[in-house]
């Protein structure tokens, strides 16, 4: 009966995950072509301020709701409303912030004034993103897949929609007024997503006034699993903050051009990565129908069960990575030509598409560890792993090699991190068997 939940949850989500990746490179390719190269870049360069923002905006509460609800031993309707008044108040701070620097950011910081308006925008967005991020944590406890896909693809037909009828009338404005529409959509889009999950809410979760009032243990255990998953998060996105930030500033300072700079990072943010990183929306599918399982029954030590489920998960993983990864190794071109009418970034792409093999496996084995509680371990590979990738994006943009040092920066990166969390998880189990 378990095996065949997750298999069951694990199929809708890969279903789902299948109709919304087309639907998302849809949106892609439609902004893509409206916006242009140019339009692109400057989005690609607020992009790693909007992650780093999302993750501390979330405070790591959605995987927290997600494992406590899986172990079914709590008042659900508790953790999650108990969630919401700290998530509000901590976005409400984020958007002042961001009110008050978004200029500081985009001219000193990132290079471009025509980023401010999108920065300030991006703290409009947030508390849309976290309240449906933290009803999906409920859904992903209880297994209850369906839910997320529908909102999923709502969503995105919703954005689809909106990208069409609105960037064309922006863009007459300005490509800075275009980007910031373009982030501004979210508010909608993520609008549609709540109402439908809320729609998806059991009779019992009938919503009263006194729901939203933060109950001390259930905010205490939230917060006992959220914050080491956060530290994971914020180290990640800090150096993908950073990223853009040290890659201008080294590469100026080695007499490239910014507009060379714009637009290869256009190149690789805008084409390259999210044609490699296809794969990965399939294998977070699969982390995420993992952690409620894992979760389940690492706390009743039900061990080899777990050990089992895991390895499910990497086989699924590596059916979609190895397909794909031939695919981007050999034809990059095709899917290249296919979805953004372009051939630019193809030596990108041979480059580093054996690399992001071992990146579609790493969801996965990151999920297995928050689920067993051991966010701290892959807090510390995380870590590590900036270290050494912003080491090497400083040595590479050095070396006046263009883009190729944050591509071999990227490729250490995930080389590192997932065998290091491949090496934890072989340690934790092995460890609590023998207790």
């Amino acid at each position: 009966m378990k095996k065949s939940k997750f298999i069951k949850s694990t199929f809708i989500l890969l279903i789902g995950g299948f109709f919304t990746k087309i639907l998302g490179m849809t949106i892609k390719i439609v902004t893509t072509r409206l916006v242009g190269t140019e339009g692109m870049g400057l989005y690609m360069l607020i992009m790693p301020t909007f992650s780093l923002l999302i993750a501390i905006a979330q405070m790591g509460m959605p995987v927290a709701i997600s494992k406590l609800v899986a172990e079914n031993k709590r008042n659900n309707k508790n953790l999650v409303f108990s969630s919401l008044p700290i998530s509000l108040g901590i976005n409400i701070i984020i958007m002042i912030i961001l009110i008050f620097s978004s200029k500081f950011i985009a001219n000193n910081l990132l290079h471009d004034s025509r980023c401010s308006f999108a920065l300030t925008s991006i703290g409009f967005v947030l508390p849309f993103i976290c309240i449906s991020s933290i009803l999906r944590g409920y859904f992903f406890g209880r297994q209850k897949m369906f839910p997320h896909v529908i909102s999923n693809i709502t969503e995105d037909i919703i954005r689809l929609i909106i990208m069409i009828i609105g960037i064309p009338f922006f863009l007459i404005k300005g490509i800075e007024f275009a980007v910031c529409f373009i982030v501004l959509s979210n508010i909608i889009s993520e609008l549609t997503s709540i109402l439908i999950l809320f729609f998806f809410l059991p009779k019992n979760f009938s919503i009263k006034k006194e729901d939203f009032v933060p109950h001390k243990n259930s905010i205490k255990e939230i917060f006992g699993i959220s914050l080491p998953t956060t530290a994971s998060r914020l180290i990640g996105n800090i150096g993908y903050f950073f990223e853009p930030i040290i890659l201008t500033f080294f590469l100026l300072k080695n007499n490239y051009s910014n507009s060379f700079i714009v637009n290869e990072y256009g190149i690789l943010n805008g084409y390259v990565m999210p044609l490699l990183l296809l794969p990965s929306f399939f294998t977070q599918a699969i982390s995420q129908a993992l952690i409620p399982v894992v979760s389940n029954n690492y706390a009743n030590n039900n061990l080899i069960y777990a050990k089992n489920k895991i390895k499910q998960g990497l086989f699924f993983s590596l059916m979609i990575g190895i397909p794909a990864t031939l695919t981007f190794l050999f034809i990059p071109q095709i899917p290249l030509k296919l979805i953004y009418n372009t051939n630019q970034g193809i030596s990108y792409i041979k480059f580093l598409a054996p690399i992001c093999l071992l990146h579609y496996i790493q969801g996965p084995i990151s999920a297995s560890l928050q689920a067993m509680g051991k966010a701290k371990e892959a807090m510390y590979g995380t870590l590590i792993g900036m270290i050494i990738r912003t080491l090497t994006l400083i040595i590479g943009c050095n070396l006046k090699i263009g883009l190729w040092g944050l591509i071999f920066a990227t490729s250490m990166n995930i080389v590192f991190v997932t065998l290091f969390d491949i090496y934890k998880i072989k340690k934790i189990l092995y460890f609590k068997k023998n207790i």
